[in-house]
Formats: C-alpha cells, structure tokens, sequence
C-alpha cells in the first residue's frame, strides 16, 4: 500500500469557506493535491476514480467562488463527487467510501449539508436545480444554483425537458455542461456529434471573448462593441444555438482544467444580474491526471483497489462466471440461431454484457443512451414488425421507463424481452442501485412472463424461453456477480411456461424460492433436518404464469410454507399468498410466511452483509420455519 500524498495545502481547508481566501496559484496546488488525496483513496476503496479526477479543477473552482452550502450545487448522478466530499468535511471518511457504514458513493441529503440533492440515477440535476431556483423566488432567499451535468447525462430526454421548463421560466440557474466525450460507454448520438462539432470548431474560447460576451450581462451603459462581439459569439463558431433556443445563454467551450480561466468566468456569472438560465459549457478529460485512468478505454470508470504506482487493480480470485456474462454468451447462442434476435440496451454495454453481443452482432446492437424511455418503446417498435428485441436494462433503471413498459408493451402484448440484471442487492452501490422493486412492478401488469433465475444454468434456460416466447412479453432477473460454478450447455433450452420444479422433497416444511435464494434454502433445509424438520425445497422459476399445481401441492402436504424472494413486499410471495386465499388454502391452519426484502432501504455494504441485515440468509429462513411451527413441536436439539 503506497503512503498517502503530502497535502499542505489540502490539509488547511475542512469545508469550502477555508479556501476561499487562496490566491489563484495556491488553488492550482491545492487542485494537484486533491488529485492526489483522491487517487490515493480510491485506491484502497475502489469507486468511481476517472469521472471524479476529471472535474477536480472544477470542483475547485466552484467551492471557491460560489457559496456552499447557501449556494446549493448538485451533481448529476454523484460519479464524480469525491473530490467534493474530500472538500466538504469528509476526508476524515474518504477513506470508508462504499464500505459499510461508511460514505456513499453518491450524494447523499442526509450525509451532508453541501448535497442538496441525492443522485445516482442519472439525468435529474437540471430539474431538481431549477425547482430549487424557483423555491429560491418564491421564500424570497435569493441564491445561485449550479447543476454539473455530464455529456452523457445530456443524452436522456428528461435534461431536454428541463432545460425547456428552465428557458421559459426564467429563474437564475446556471448548468455547467461536463463534456468529456465519455460517459460510462463511448457516447453515442445526435448530441455527441453536436458537442464534437462545437468543440472542433474552435479549441476554445479565450478569456478576452468571454469577457466581451458576459460583458452584456451587466446593468449600465457598456461600450457598442461588447454587443458585437457578444453576438460573434453566439454564432456557429461557438455552435451554443442549440442551447439558445431552449432558452439558455450559452458561454464556451473553455477548458475546464485551466483554473485562470474558470475562477474569473465563474465569478461574472455569479456577479451578474441577468436573470434566466444560464450554459457554461467546459471541456473535460476523464482521468485527468492519472496516467493508468487517461490511458484506460472506459478511463477508470469503476475500479477496484489498486496499485497507485502501477495503476493495477487488484484482482479477486479466478471463480465461475458472472451472471452477466453468462447472460451474454446465452443470448449469443440464440441470436446464432436465429437472426431476428436483436439487444439493446441505454449506455451500459459493458454493464449488461451486450458489449460482447455487439463485438459478435454489431448491426443488431443498438446503445441508445442515457434513455431508458425511449429503448423500451424503440424495442416496441422492433416487435411490431417480427424482430425479438432483448432490452437488457438494470432492474433499477428499468424503473425509469415504467410507462412505456405498462402502455407501450404490455398493452400491446408486444414480444419485448426484459433482461434485468442487478436484481436483488447490489453491495457497493447500495440502495440506489438495489434491483428491489421489479417483481412487484412487472407482476401486477397483464399479459407479462416473469422469471428468476436461481443459478446460471437457469439464466440460460430463461434466455432461451424469452427467446421463444412470441406473442406477448417477458421479463427474467438476475443477480450482480458470480455464479454457483455450474456445468453449463452449449445453449439454453425453453422451459415449460409457469411450471417450478422440487429441488428436495420434504414433509414438514416448504421452501419455495423465486431467484437466486435456492442455495441459501438448500441450506436452511440441511440445518432444519437436522433439527428433525423434513424440509421440501422448491424453485419456482415463475412469478408469472404462477405455478399454481406447484403451490396447492406444497400447501396441502406441509404444515409451514416459506416463500423467499429478492425483492420487495408485493411481488412474488403476494400473488402465491393470493391464490392461497381464493382457493381456501389457507383456511385449514396452513403457516405460511412470505420473506421478502424489508419496508426500508439497505445502505451500501458487503452482499452478505446486506442479505443478514435484509433477514434474507439460511439462519433467517431456520428461525422462519421454527418460530411458524411454535413450541408445541418436538424439535431436535442440534449436536455442537
């Protein structure tokens, strides 16, 4: 583990207000120190390392002009936060980021006072800073409001909406547009030529034509010619009419790792009395600084521990593959054999594994952006005219598009395949990133196929039967990280629709799992065996069609029933329990307790550690069944 970096400057500032009296040159070295506190931190937490090294000048920047916390300044989606939280009181913690108990990886309301607004998702910072400019009008309790948003967050429709809101109303508001070409993926789009397109134009704009541009910002009469130079400006060489149009005054493209640059921009568009929005657009690099990061293809988007000399990660022990990856080979093997297969996915190729769908299928691939909206009724679309779109989305960004998966698809009964990885609890990352809400949110639409898959021999199964399913849609969930090592076929091969199957045969209790608790149920059996309870354990692949036959089966022949999932209440425990209570199942003194994730969000933390705190593990399951049974039963003790 290398020593921490010597930080003389650094250790002078606690929150934003201590460096506020720096001079310019001393904010440089402060800026270089920061880099390094970062990388340094990173490096014993992993993280999000290339988004955060590239806005530390910026950072900077902003904390010394503006006054935080009063002047509220939010961060899309949170990646690039850590020099931030280093700044704001939060370096004596850096140290625990993603760690349990320790900071988020994210901004977080309740962590601290300089994250207004909470982000993970990303997209919201417009919207969010405009309703903050206007609550600002409306109290009377005048303030600047900055959102830093990425270029890659520029993709998703929802910035465009409020970007729009934000030119018609016309309160103060000043978005910082990140441009750094590179978002998680190389970006992709209208949007990304466009921003190129301004940035080719001229490298960037000197300080001299910025200063004549805001120079009609100001009250009073100012000299004729600013007017002129101002109106050169606005015009294709600087390409801001895009943003003009939508109501925005546009300044840039600067360079946003040049502090004699950005400290006097940003400190005119604090001064100035115009009212409206306001677009500073600054041109970044992801990983600036660090060499490993700057050389990196995704620049060190999300890294492990590393080696701070050398840049190497450190690597867990080779085991079986990802639940991903083996997503991706299995839709691969069908997409072999059947060429109107096609994948999508919003931004994240290497996220969902399409990445290596694409490298083997690159005219059926299709990356749409930060824009889960827009891929859901695109793979609509795709399925009217005979194609079989899988829309690998994260089970917690499939939410975004809610709408278009209710009105666009399941109305439709429109063949669109929803890939959803991430499901259950997700470690690092936390709540905001937990797949917890799927199976209650698909499960109560009409027309839909649910599965989940409880190890990844199963996956490919459920990617098989997805691939035949043809004439309404379905849904398949999956775990984060590896699988249970398991010999895997050539290809998967579809599963009798809404049939389970029993994995142990019992008496006594039943276990019936929805996903990927199976292994912890095996384990919950042994241990009540050997307590003297006959444990059946079932798989019920199926939330939807629900394997009723299955469910009535093990009702009728066990005194308790488990049913575990991971997810919330509402889904897969819900429709069993109400199929029991219409058949009258449970009127003849059946014990059924239905585990699912608890009514609260789980902070970030180790999986294990998060399924013990979720009530979710073998012990979880053996008190379950104890506790249903009561004293009365004859239980025996288990040997030490």
């Amino acid at each position: 583990m290398s020593p921490p970096p010597s930080t003389p400057l650094l250790d002078r500032v606690k929150y934003p207000a201590d460096l506020r009296n720096f001079s310019a040159e001393q904010l440089k070295q402060l800026a270089g120190e920061l880099r390094a506190e970062t990388i340094h931190a990173v490096s014993q937490t992993g993280g999000h390392l290339g988004a955060s090294l590239g806005v530390v000048e910026l950072t900077v920047a902003v904390h010394a002009v503006f006054d935080t916390p009063r002047d509220r300044l939010i961060w899309d989606v949170g990646h690039q936060a850590y020099p931030h939280k280093i700044l704001t009181g939060r370096r004596d913690r850096i140290r625990t980021l993603r760690q349990g108990g320790g900071l988020s990886g994210f901004t977080r309301r309740s962590e601290s006072e300089y994250d207004p607004f909470g982000a993970a998702h990303s997209s919201t910072s417009i919207s969010a800073g405009l309703g903050m400019a206007v609550a600002s009008d409306l109290l009377g309790r005048p303030r600047n409001v900055i959102a830093v948003i990425g270029d890659g967050a520029m993709s998703a429709g929802m910035a465009y909406e409020a970007m729009n809101n934000a030119g018609a109303n016309k309160s103060r508001l000043l978005v910082v547009l990140n441009d750094n070409d590179m978002s998680i993926a190389p970006p992709v789009g209208a949007m990304s030529a466009y921003l190129s397109k301004v940035v080719s134009s001229r490298p960037f704009v000197s300080i001299r034509e910025i200063m004549a541009k805001l120079a009609r910002l100001f009250p009073g009469p100012l000299e004729r010619a600013a007017k002129r130079a101002d109106e050169y400006a606005r015009g294709l060489l600087t390409g801001g009419t895009l943003f003009e149009e939508l109501g925005f005054y546009y300044v840039g493209p600067i360079d946003g790792h040049d502090l004699d640059h950005l400290l006097p921009i940003l400190r005119n568009l604090r001064d100035t009395e115009m009212q409206g929005p306001i677009l500073l657009h600054v041109v970044t690099q992801k990983g600036k600084g660090y060499a490993p990061a700057e050389a990196s293809a995704d620049k060190y988007h999300g890294v492990q521990r590393f080696n701070v000399i050398t840049g190497e990660q450190v690597k867990a022990p080779p085991g079986p593959p990802s639940y991903t990856k083996v997503f991706a080979n299995a839709l691969i093997a069908e997409a072999e054999a059947d060429e109107r297969i096609v994948a999508v996915n919003a931004a994240m190729p290497s996220g969902t594994g399409l990445d290596a769908f694409g490298k083997r299928f690159p005219k059926r691939t299709f990356d749409v952006g930060i824009a889960e909206q827009h891929a859901v009724t695109f793979a609509a679309g795709m399925a009217t005219e005979g194609l079989k779109p899988f829309c690998a989305i994260y089970s917690t960004f499939l939410q975004r598009a809610y709408d278009q998966v209710v009105h666009d698809v399941a109305l439709q009964s429109l063949p669109v395949r929803f890939a959803m990885d991430r499901a259950g609890l997700v470690g690092a990352d936390g709540a905001t990133h937990a797949g917890s809400f799927d199976i209650a949110y698909l499960g109560c639409l009409p027309n839909m196929v649910l599965m989940a898959a409880a190890d990844e021999a199963e996956l490919m199964h459920m990617v098989a039967t997805a691939a035949a399913i043809d004439d309404r849609p379905s849904g398949f969930r999956y775990p984060r990280g590896e699988g249970e090592g398991l010999a895997l076929p050539q290809r998967g091969a579809p599963l009798e629709i809404g049939r389970g199957r029993i994995v142990k045969e019992g008496t006594t209790v039943a276990i019936l799992s929805y996903g990927a608790r199976l292994r912890e149920c095996l384990k919950a059996a042994e241990e009540l065996g050997a307590r003297g309870l006959s444990t059946t354990v079932a798989d019920a692949r199926f939330a939807k069609p629900l394997d009723t036959a299955l469910v009535e089966r093990l009702a009728r022949e066990h005194a308790v029933l488990i049913t575990i999932e991971e997810g919330s209440v509402g889904g897969f425990g819900s429709f069993v329990l109400q199929h029991l209570a219409w058949t009258g199942l449970l009127d003849r003194g059946l014990k059924v307790r239905p585990m699912v994730l608890p009514d609260r969000y789980i902070d970030h933390d180790s999986p294990r550690k998060q399924y013990d705190e979720a009530g979710l593990n073998a012990a979880n399951i053996v008190a379950a069944a104890v506790a249903a049974l009561g004293s009365g039963t004859a239980v025996r003790p288990v040997r030490a």
